[in-house]
Order: structure tokens, then C-alpha cells, then sequence
């Protein structure tokens, strides 16, 4: 399949009933092995047909966000997820067939210890009783990601999507900027009714699922579903006050510095995108400008980037412009069957262009390594913990080629970004409080969980004004992060990977050499070693160590607070 295209493969419905055949085939080949041979023949061919398998489901996943009112793959995709569940307790009774064969040591001595942990937690966040509620919950979400893509604003003589109306954020007159950020928030509380309805069934749903497996609520399956393994609830909590006590008030800093810069005095949340006064670095090209300049970009960083760049460019494996029906989201996903990364985002003309062509290809480059250094598709993916730190760490690898995209702006662009990659954390740490509050508290009212997310704001945004009334002022700005609904107790691994990737940044100044080695170790290991295992492999410091979040941002902080923009 060397010269396959995205565009072009053919899409077959996955064949959920041949596959469970074989899942159940597999297992009896496993209980009846004489030899540990016969146990890694019978698992290898499953792994193979696995990535047949997840490559049909991924096709019509892509295809559907490519364009949600497509019908056709509306349909595939409902059809996938409603019937995907059914399948999981022959899926996991293979996983269960090899945890408890004599030859588990064998096959653990071959592959790593990190596989079984992994299933371990599959078994454990999955009964039979879920699967009319995953099969709801998929519903659901997908009415989110519908209702989040076909947004239409009708502003400054257009008709945009979210993304669209968002690029008014960094306006250079302050007017349009609040009536960009008025029109935006009247958009969500327009839909308010209906996704209060939407959030509220999916806490019952979810901490339903919970209490199937024994739980008091959701929240120990989240965090099993997101593959971790060695760390949890207290770990999170002692970060996020680490977060607040040492990185909120740098951020109350720089919003300070900013207002000055742009001489207001009621700095608000529509003046926070507009980091200069004579305007934010924007792309010196367009949509394609931006590509080439990647590649080349690419090409230069080092051998490994380049082959990479040529094969996602040449195979066609990124849809990057913006366009009606396209989901409101931005991700990478596999296609195993052809080893293959695929990026999805949605370019709007800002320096968050610039991010997708590194944020979303860090992770298209980590997934296109792992593919080809690790033998099990089980390490293909990688903890999602993980998984952040290779993208926010190529963001910072880029830095030194910001004058291919932005010309003599890109000091502008290295600034803002920086600024970015701190102030977020805070947001980052709030939006994973607030489903650990939702989660353990379900008896609150949707306004009364809207008030909570006015409270952690006060909490760990301080700096943060809204128009009086306004929807969002009341707490409404919660409504717009689809991980909430989506991807639950997904969103506190971009902080703590944002640590990750400032310490890159810091061995990066040190020693670049050394720093790639780390980056290109920590690629290519892909899933195989729990989180912590990683970071230690990759010599990256543990986040939940009081103090790692004060030595992890002192570079980003000295880069900041001595900035020319900062006078």
C-alpha cells in the first residue's frame, strides 16, 4: 500500500461480528497452547487483524468529522459506536485468556510488563451491565460535537463557525473584539437548554457506569480509561495547588503587563488574544504557505521529522483548512494498517496555525515512530499523560524557525506562544476540578455547577473580567471545552505535560543534542513503559514532586519576565 492516499481508500464497515469470531478463535488457541510459540502465534495474528479493524472504524471516524453533515458517514459512525461495546467482552475475555496463561511470563519477557497493566485496567473499567450506557454516552456526545459544528454566527456580514468568529478575538479594534466575544457567548447560551440536558445525562450515565463497577461515582474509571497506572486522585490535587500558588501569579503578571501595553484599564477576557497593541503575529501566507514552510521546517529539524513531513504530505494525511460542517476540534488519530498518522484541525489565519503544524504533528511524529519501533500495536498509542508531552515539546522545537511563518514578527509569535503555553495552565487545571466537582457532587443543579465554574475561575483565573450579565460572566465559559463532554478527566494531562514540554524547552537551551536524543527516545518507546516509567526513560522530571513545577517553568518564566515586550 505504498501509494495509498487518504482521500481515496476505500471505507468497508468494520465486520464487528467476524472480528468477535475471532477474538473468541484466538482465545481458545491461547487456553489450548502447548507452547509459548502457539501463544504469540495466535496473539500476533489478532494484533494483525486488530489493526484492520481499528483502521475501518478510524476511516469513518475521520470521514464523518471531515463532514458532519454527511449522512452516509453520520450513519457509519453511529453504527460503530453503538455496536463497538457489544463486542468488548470477547475482546477482553482474549486479554483475560492471556493474563492467565502459563506462558504469561514468556510473552511479558518478550513484549513488557506495560500490556498487562493496560488490560488489567480494560478489564477493570468495563462490565457487560455498561454497554446500553456507553452506547448512550456515544449518542450524546455525538449531538455535542453536531451541535458545536454547525454552529452558525452571523457577524461582520458573514456567516462563520466557531472557528471563524474566534479570529475577531485578536481584533485591533477593542469593539469588535467584545462583540466578537459577545456574538461567540450568545452562541452557547442560545444553546444553553439543551446542553445542561446533554452534561446532566451524561454525569448520570457515566456514574452509572461507575457504580456498575463497583464505584461511588465516575471518576476511578476516568482515570482507568485514561490508561493511568501509576498515579491518581491526590497526585492530580497536589499538582493543581502547585499550580495555583506557584503559576497564577505569574500569569496575573503578564495580564498586567499586557493591559499596560495595550492601555486599558478594564482589562477583560476579549482583550486577552490581543497580546500587542499594533496587532498579534499572523501567518506570512496562507494555508498552503503554511505547509511548505513545514516542510522545509521539518526537513531541517533532523532526518527522522523529514521522512515524516513527506510521508503525511505525500499519502495525505492532514486536513487542515476550515470549512463548513467540519467538527470544531482539532486531533490525530492511526490508521494502523498502513503505519500511518492522520492530522485533522481547522486553520483560521492566527498563530494557532502555527500550532497545529507542530502541536497536532508532534503527535502525528510520535505515533509515525512508535509505529515503526514497537512490535505490538498495544504500544502504538501511547498514555494520553504522555502522549501531550510530544506535541507541546515539538511547539518548542519549532521556535527557532518562527521567521519562515511569520517574518520579522516572529519574535512577536515566540512571545505570545510562550505567554500561551503559562497562562493556560491555570484554565487547564480548572476545567479538571470542575469535573472531579460535577462527578462526585451529581445532585447539584446545572446552575449550581455553572456557579462552580465561576468559582474556580475566581480561583485560578483572578484575572478574568467578563460583561456584566453576560453568559459567561455568570460561569457559562465552561460550556465550550468539548473534552468536558467528550474526553472526560482527559484535560489535566495538558498541564502536566505542559511541564514536560517547558523542561524540553530548558534542556533544549542547554544542550539541543541532548534534548533531541530525550525527545526522540521518548517517541519512539510509544506506550510500552507506564507514565512514570517514561518520563524517568526520557529523563523527564515527575510533575507531582513538590517543586518540579517551579524548577519545569523557571526558563519560561526568565524568558517572559525579561522580554522586550515586557517593558
Amino acid at each position: 500500500m505504498e501509494n495509498f492516499k487518504f482521500s481515496t481508500l476505500e471505507y468497508k464497515r468494520p465486520d464487528f461480528a467476524a472480528f468477535a469470531a475471532l477474538a473468541e478463535e484466538t482465545k481458545r488457541r491461547i487456553e489450548s497452547a502447548d507452547s509459548y510459540g502457539q501463544v504469540r502465534d495466535a496473539m500476533l495474528a489478532y494484533d494483525e487483524a486488530g489493526k484492520n479493524f481499528s483502521t475501518d472504524t478510524t476511516i469513518a471516524y475521520v470521514r464523518h468529522t471531515l463532514d458532519t453533515t454527511d449522512e452516509f458517514y453520520d450513519k457509519e459512525n453511529e453504527y460503530i459506536n453503538n455496536t463497538f461495546p457489544t463486542i468488548m467482552p470477547q475482546t477482553l475475555a482474549v486479554d483475560e485468556a492471556l493474563m492467565n496463561s502459563p506462558f504469561r511470563a514468556d510473552y511479558e519477557k518478550e513484549y513488557g510488563k506495560q500490556c498487562f497493566a493496560q488490560k488489567e485496567l480494560e478489564k477493570k473499567s468495563f462490565c457487560e451491565e455498561n454497554i446500553p450506557l456507553m452506547q448512550q454516552e456515544a449518542k450524546l456526545t455525538n449531538e455535542y460535537q453536531k451541535i458545536m459544528a454547525t454552529a452558525e454566527i452571523s457577524f461582520d456580514g458573514k456567516t462563520l463557525n466557531l472557528y471563524g468568529v474566534q479570529k475577531y478575538f485578536e481584533h485591533e479594534d477593542r469593539e469588535v473584539r467584545k462583540a466578537a466575544a459577545r456574538a461567540y457567548s450568545e452562541f452557547y447560551h442560545k444553546h444553553e437548554p439543551r446542553l445542561e440536558e446533554i452534561w446532566d445525562e451524561l454525569i448520570r450515565i457515566r456514574n452509572e457506569m461507575g457504580r456498575n463497577l463497583g464505584y461511588e461515582n465516575y471518576i476511578p474509571v476516568g482515570y482507568m480509561k485514561q490508561g493511568r497506572t501509576d498515579y491518581g486522585q491526590k497526585e492530580v490535587e497536589s499538582f493543581r495547588e502547585q499550580v495555583r500558588t506557584v503559576i497564577v501569579p505569574i500569569c496575573q503578571k503578564l495580564y498586567e503587563a499586557q493591559a499596560k501595553r495595550l492601555g486599558v484599564d478594564d482589562f477583560s477576557v476579549y482583550d486577552e488574544k490581543r497580546i500587542f497593541p499594533d496587532g498579534n503575529a499572523v501567518p506570512a501566507g496562507d494555508d498552503d504557505f503554511m505547509v511548505g514552510e513545514a516542510a522545509k521546517m521539518y526537513h531541517e529539524m533532523s532526518p527522522q521529522t523529514g521522512e515524516f513531513i513527506d510521508f503525511m504530505i505525500g499519502h495525505e494525511l492532514m486536513d487542515l483548512k476550515n470549512k463548513a460542517g467540519k467538527a470544531s476540534t482539532g486531533y490525530m488519530t492511526e490508521l494502523p494498517r498502513y503505519s500511518a498518522p492522520f492530522v485533522f484541525s481547522c486553520f483560521n489565519q492566527t498563530i494557532g496555525d502555527m500550532q497545529v503544524l507542530t502541536h497536532e504533528l508532534g503527535h502525528a511524529f510520535a505515533g509515525y515512530m512508535a509505529m515503526r519501533c514497537q512490535p505490538i500495536s498495544d504500544y502504538y498509542t501511547v498514555s494520553t499523560d504522555i502522549a501531550e508531552i510530544h506535541s507541546m515539546s515539538m511547539e518548542q522545537f519549532a521556535y527557532p524557525y518562527a521567521e519562515r511563518f511569520f517574518g520579522e514578527q516572529a519574535d512577536k509569535f515566540r512571545f505570545a506562544h510562550l505567554q500561551e503555553s503559562v497562562t493556560f495552565v491555570p484554565f487547564g487545571v480548572a476545567v479538571d476540578e470542575f469535573q472531579h466537582i460535577c462527578y462526585a457532587n451529581p445532585g447539584l443543579t446545572p446552575k449550581e455547577r455553572t456557579l462552580e465554574w465561576k468559582k474556580l475561575e475566581e480561583k485560578y483565573m483572578p484575572w478574568r473580567v467578563y460583561e456584566p450579565d453576560d453568559f459567561f460572566d455568570r460561569g457559562g465559559f465552561w460550556y465550550h471545552k468539548l473534552h468536558i463532554f467528550l474526553y472526560p478527566m482527559y484535560y489535566i494531562n495538558y498541564t502536566l505535560t505542559t511541564m514536560g514540554a517547558m523542561e524540553f524547552k530548558k534542556k533544549e537551551k542547554e544542550d539541543h543534542d541532548k534534548a533531541w536524543t530525550d525527545y526522540l527516545n521518548l517517541c519512539k518507546c510509544g506506550g510500552s513503559m507506564s507514565y512514570l516509567e517514561t518520563l524517568k526513560y526520557a529523563n523527564v522530571s515527575n510533575p507531582f514532586e513538590q517543586g518540579s513545577v517551579e524548577r519545569a517553568i523557571s526558563v519560561a518564566r526568565e524568558e517572559l519576565m525579561n522580554s522586550k515586550f515586557m517593558a
